[in-house]
């Protein structure tokens, strides 16, 4: 993330938000190129994941750092290195899927198109794994400085995604961003443990030794 946010200081934001940016579906003007044709952007397959890798400000960049270190690390270490990645990148693709739909709905009635970036639908997604494994650790906020059991935390957080993203309250905030990341990674947590809405796995068939 931070090579990212240095690469938008150093080649400057449109170079990177035009093509690496999450943008809606569909073919939208943004201007005329050097060869004077129309320039358009529009949805790429890779922007479900290079989205995350862009921020909007270094204070953006901090919280999402902060909250990636205090909880990933933790998971990290109880998923594995490998697992946590599937889990990471699975809560970032689907907290931008789930923005691509929001921004689908959006367009239709009349809104104008706009990028997503930055991970917190990854970063979300890792607090919900953080309070379902450690529901009872106690975790501090920094504003305000609050102290409260992790699955406190992530009710409150998922809740209040939910109020904001549905009152339209703090504009330019993926509220729906958060609420998928979560989303998504709730349900990879249960297709590992086997349980509903998917199958529960059977244990290995034992060999025979003749």
């Amino acid at each position: 993330m931070a090579v990212g946010f240095l690469l938008q200081w150093a080649l400057g934001e449109a170079t990177l938000l035009v093509p690496f940016a999450l943008w809606p579906w569909g073919d939208f003007p943004v201007g005329t190129g050097a060869d004077g044709l129309p320039l358009t952007v529009g949805f790429q397959p890779w922007q479900l994941v290079s989205y995350a890798f862009l921020h909007g400000g270094i204070g953006h960049l901090f919280f999402n750092g902060l909250a990636l270190y205090q909880f990933g690390a933790r998971i990290e270490y109880t998923f594995g290195q490998r697992r946590f990645a599937i889990y990471f990148f699975t809560c970032v693709i689907g907290a931008g899927l789930t923005q691509l739909a929001v921004n689908a709905l959006m367009i239709n009635a009349g809104a104008s198109p706009f990028p997503t970036i930055g991970a917190s639908g990854g970063v979300l997604g890792l607090l919900l794994a953080y309070g379902l494994l450690f529901p009872h650790e106690r975790v501090m906020l920094l504003i305000p400085p609050i102290p409260m059991s992790a699955r406190t935390l992530v009710i409150a957080f998922g809740v209040i995604s939910l109020v904001l993203g549905v009152t339209g309250t703090a504009a330019g905030i993926a509220h729906f961003a958060h609420l998928g990341g979560m989303l998504f990674g709730w349900l990879l947590l249960r297709y590992w443990r086997g349980e509903p809405p998917f199958k529960k796995r059977r244990p290995p068939r034992p060999r025979l030794v003749r």
